[in-house]
């Protein structure tokens, strides 16, 4: 049963945001975007979210989660994982448009549902594939750290910005991997940019910077003081080398124009595999062995596809 929507308030888009924060930033990067007001809703799991629930509901969610569903109700509500599905469909009922990221159970009842290439889910009406994942980064956010970290460009060119991860699940890379990698990076940069993640692990982080020593480099290790320079390396990279893992990395690196080089780790799964190919076949990144062999691309803006998609499907008006 629908509920008529009633009067709207003050924040016409509700962003419902998942704990894990590269799930989240999903869909607060498409309510950035919109440039509208939004409402940030933080999911907090019960135990029932385990369950594989196909239908509005909000029983997956913790009592406190789901005192904060309550009107005003919005004109449109992002989401993105498969637990936040049924949540969504819930406040559907209640009158509000939804756009759902990624695969979840009970797709049919989107508005819209963005679902990468690597996903292989097929056509639909109420579908939009992008490559990658939709994300945080801009092309204005780049233009404006091109200036914040104006410094980066004095390196020496080619400069090959680095963005390394670890493991898909847990935390410390093997030292000798991150070696190796930095010694092949550092083999054909004129200069390298890299910043480290929290899986990366400090024993990684530290054979890194060893192996980049021949070379100009700038290293971020994660936690170490001062502004993470991330926007600024895909600003003022020539050349970007992604590690295998980062289903996020990957995806933001598209908005810039350098060429992309992936750098598989050794323990991506079936779903990482599948996005590196999707991106080969979309001649938007190469692997690691083809470096630093160069070749021409042209950045994608898949959230501002995305948010092209709902305002072409009437997705934000009240009729």
């Amino acid at each position: 049963m629908s509920h008529r929507p009633g009067k709207r308030g003050p924040e016409p888009v509700w962003v419902l945001a998942d704990p894990r924060a590269g799930t989240a930033a999903q869909a607060l990067g498409i309510a950035e975007r919109l440039g509208l007001p939004f409402r940030t809703v933080p999911l907090e799991w019960g135990v029932l979210a385990r369950l594989p629930i196909a239908w509005p509901s909000l029983m997956g969610l913790s009592p406190a989660a789901r005192a904060a569903m309550a009107p005003p109700w919005p004109r449109l509500v992002i989401s993105a994982g498969r637990r936040s599905a049924p949540v969504v469909l819930w406040l559907k009922r209640r009158g509000a448009r939804v756009v759902h990221c990624m695969r979840a159970p009970g797709s049919a009842g989107f508005d819209l549902q963005v679902v990468g290439a690597h996903d292989g889910m097929g056509p639909a009406p109420n579908r939009i594939e992008i490559l990658g994942a939709a994300h945080r980064v801009t092309p204005a956010a780049l233009a404006a750290a091109r200036e914040r970290f104006a410094a980066l460009g004095d390196l020496p060119p080619p400069r090959v910005g680095l963005l390394l991860g670890g493991p898909v699940r847990g935390e410390g890379l093997d030292a000798g991997i991150a070696a190796a990698l930095g010694r092949r990076v550092a083999g054909f940069a004129g200069s390298v940019i890299a910043t480290a993640s929290r899986r990366t692990g400090a024993a990684a982080t530290a054979a890194l910077a060893e192996a980049l020593a021949p070379v100009p480099h700038r290293l971020h290790a994660w936690g170490s003081p001062g502004e993470n320079p991330y926007l600024g390396i895909l600003a003022w990279a020539d050349v970007m080398v992604v590690s295998g893992d980062s289903v996020s990395m990957l995806s933001e690196a598209l908005v810039t124009p350098a060429p992309i080089f992936i750098a598989p780790l050794g323990d991506e799964g079936p779903r990482h595999r599948a996005l590196h190919a999707s991106l080969h076949a979309a001649g938007q990144a190469r692997p690691i062995d083809d470096a630093p062999a160069p070749f021409v691309r042209q950045p994608r803006d898949e959230v501002g596809r995305i948010v092209a998609a709902i305002h072409e499907r009437g997705l934000l008006t009240d009729e």
